[in-house]
């Protein structure tokens, strides 16, 4: 079937076939391409120019609007003359899909938006893994230490108290934490070579 150009269409060439066009309708509902022509002939041109007036872009216009007469071809038997137009029906449905289109493009639109502000840098995982890894090794290393010596330094290194005020809190001598700190520490480099 030979199609009309459907952009070529302008709203003061539009005629109203009314009972006709009901009528051709009716025979398009029971599969007959002849009478769906006569329909896409009086039809593209104002499907298109609603379409093209939601969208704007020609391209994606005439797309859907071919969407659309594709859709008038198969939910022809849905019409309904007591209810309006074919006409009406028609660019009814061609401005639901226009709409959709455009809701469609947006979503997309912020859901690659979304990805793109969430994707990190490879960069980024490898040092968040090895952050990671290093906080593991040196819990697991901890782990390892006598009671005294984990707790004056994670006193000294996490609190960020100073050794005498490490010594205060807990109420031992200061040349007992120095003590147990560096001994703290030489166990700790050592597990954390180990585990490298």
């Amino acid at each position: 079937m030979s199609r009309p150009d459907i952009r070529q269409w302008q709203p003061e060439t539009a005629t109203e076939a009314g009972p006709e066009l009901a009528a051709l309708m009716a025979r398009v509902a029971r599969g007959d391409h002849r009478a769906f022509e006569l329909v896409y002939g009086e039809l593209a041109g104002p499907v298109y120019g609603v379409v093209r007036q939601v969208l704007r872009d020609p391209a994606q216009s005439e797309e859907v609007a071919q969407e659309v007469l594709l859709e008038v071809w198969r939910t022809a038997s849905r019409f309904d003359p007591a209810r309006g137009s074919a006409a009406a029906w028609a660019l009814t449905i061609a401005h639901r899909r226009a709409v959709d289109r455009v809701r469609s493009e947006s979503a997309g639109s912020r859901r690659e938006q979304k990805a793109a502000t969430e994707m990190v840098p490879d960069d980024d995982v490898a040092e968040v893994v090895a952050a990671t890894l290093d906080h593991q090794r040196v819990r697991r290393c901890l782990g390892g230490l006598t009671e005294l010596q984990r707790e004056s330094i994670k006193l000294a290194y996490y609190g960020g108290y100073t050794y005498p005020q490490v010594a205060h809190l807990l109420g031992v001598a200061l040349g007992t934490v120095k003590t147990r700190i560096r001994d703290g520490l030489i166990r700790m480099r050592d597990c954390m070579e180990v585990t490298w």
